[in-house]
């Protein structure tokens, strides 16, 4: 089914009616927290603090004198987060309605109207950027850069393509710490760069790790990502690739102390075994779940421990 055939089906005296008139409080609830990918949302928010934070750390910078940037940074950076992914959820209906985990998305079951997806996606993310202009430029730009990136460059162009679309699709995760760091202070700084190569190369594995437990999903819906296109072997290769060059770069971040170096570093040496184990694995489908659970847990102790080694408490 394509979005044409979807956007038929909904008829115009349907469309019409309100929402809420038609589905209880939870419905609308789990419909919209679908609609806005919140899991996904909430993990791009941890990174948009952390650079905040750490840019008020190395620039020794109070907190509550900055309250009111943070609020506009975090608030914005939400609202455009929040827009490319109803937007993407609004541009993917076709596939999303092949695919046995995105069936239930309300762009699919029609519960919210394409129209009204749209509607939603455009505003959200104006609001968001409105917002931002309240901070500084470069932080604007790079949500800007974030944005584009996701819905024009990944989603409509690149994601049913080619196998790139991984690495595209990155760039938008990657400048989420840039955008927290840059209502503070400039961008040029090495702290940033790492997070954002930190964040880039880590999408990779874990997008991967997504992509072999559901690559039956992506191939039946024809996206084109590396599992579906040259197999596993290939992306447990690759996997491994992009976890090695996890390994220098806690290096450059020797200002947040001792402990973090070593806790980076020993994370980095698991993912690389669970890696380098998986290329002997016969079974792809517990490589894989280990993987994406492992990269998820990575990610969110790395940001997190961040905040902490940096916060008065741990002085």
């Amino acid at each position: 089914m394509n979005k044409q055939d979807i956007l038929s089906s909904q008829k115009v005296g349907e469309t019409s009616r309100l929402y809420i008139n038609n589905n209880n409080a939870s419905t609308l609830i789990t419909d919209l927290k679908s609609l806005l990918k919140l899991p996904v949302l909430i993990a791009n928010v941890l990174p948009v603090f952390t650079g905040f934070w750490l840019a008020l750390y190395f620039s020794n910078a109070s907190f509550n004198d900055y309250l009111g940037m943070f609020l506009l940074t975090i608030i914005g950076s939400t609202l455009v987060m929040a827009g490319a992914l109803v937007l993407n959820n609004w541009y993917d209906v076709d596939i999303d309605s092949i695919m046995a985990r995105t069936k239930k998305r309300p762009t699919v079951t029609g519960n919210i109207p394409l129209k009204v997806v749209l509607i939603i996606g455009i505003i959200l993310t104006l609001l968001g950027f409105i917002l931002l202009l309240f901070t500084t430029v470069e932080a604007t730009i790079y949500a800007f850069i974030g944005w584009f990136t996701y819905v024009f460059l990944y989603t409509m162009w690149s994601k049913r393509k080619y196998t790139l679309n991984t690495v595209i699709g990155s760039v938008s995760g990657a400048v989420t710490p840039l955008i927290g760091w840059t209502a503070i202070a400039s961008g040029f700084h090495i702290v940033p760069i790492i997070l954002f190569s930190i964040l880039f190369i880590w999408q990779m594995p874990h997008t991967f790790a997504i992509a072999m437990r559901k690559c039956e999903e992506y191939r039946a819906a024809g996206v084109a990502m590396l599992p579906v296109v040259h197999g596993f072997k290939m992306t447990k290769r690759q996997m491994l690739v992009y976890v090695a060059c996890l390994l220098p770069l806690p290096i450059y971040l020797l200002e947040l102390g001792t402990t973090f170096f070593v806790i980076a570093t020993l994370l980095n040496l698991i993912w690389l075994g669970i890696c380098i184990n998986g290329l002997f694995m016969r079974d792809d489908e517990k490589y894989a779940y280990i993987n994406f659970l492992y990269s998820v847990n990575y990610i969110t102790i790395l940001f997190l421990l961040m905040i902490l080694v940096t916060s008065p408490v741990s002085q």
